[in-house]
């Protein structure tokens, strides 16, 4: 910890938590989810972020919360992802195992749904430059701002307003012909907006 900053006792710690991470639950669950293949894989993840914002929350400066919670998220995630690759060298049998684990903590609904929405979304989102997906990672799965995602990322409003119009055009042109093409839906293409 900086010399500068004085270490909080536990009430204090407490405190910052409460008032700066739990109001925000919802958006790390939207956020955790977005990072993960399943519903329950999602709960995980939003667990750890918790339990990384809850440490970290003496030395948060209670400026841009949600900035804050995504670069957790974002960084759990990264963890997950690379812990996730040194067990995929498990016998099959343990990897199957493990998979039928998981599988039993889901919803019938997560089951049937989130493998075929999330596999065809995610497809798409990965396919896009890292500049477009940040942005909409931010703005449209993290629910912040356009001024928040600027601040985040570093870059004026006007190009974060830019690279999300051009990045959702992209996105949509990849999920075109897919099941989540709204121009397959039956209505028109002239829809008011």
């Amino acid at each position: 910890m900086p010399a500068s900053q004085p270490k909080l006792d536990g009430a204090c710690q407490q405190q910052r938590f409460e008032r700066y991470v739990v109001p925000e639950f919802d958006f790390v669950r939207r956020v955790t989810r977005r990072f993960s293949r399943s519903a329950a894989e999602g709960d995980d993840l939003m667990q750890d972020v918790l339990t990384n914002a809850f440490r970290a929350a003496g030395r948060f400066d209670g400026k841009y919360p949600r900035a804050w919670l995504y670069r957790i998220a974002s960084n759990a995630a990264a963890s997950r992802a690379r812990k996730h690759r040194d067990t995929t060298s498990l016998p099959e049998a343990d990897r199957m195992d493990s998979a039928m684990w998981l599988a039993s903590d889901e919803s019938v609904e997560d089951a049937v749904i989130d493998p075929i929405l999330d596999a065809t979304l995610i497809s798409a989102l990965d396919e896009l430059p890292e500049h477009y997906r940040s942005v909409i990672d931010l703005v449209d799965v993290g629910s912040l701002s356009y001024e928040d995602a600027a601040r985040q990322l570093g870059v004026p409003t006007g190009t974060v307003m830019s690279r999300l119009h051009r990045g959702r055009r992209r996105l949509r042109d990849e999920l075109a012909g897919t099941h989540l093409d709204r121009g397959r839906s039956g209505r028109s293409e002239a829809v008011p907006v």
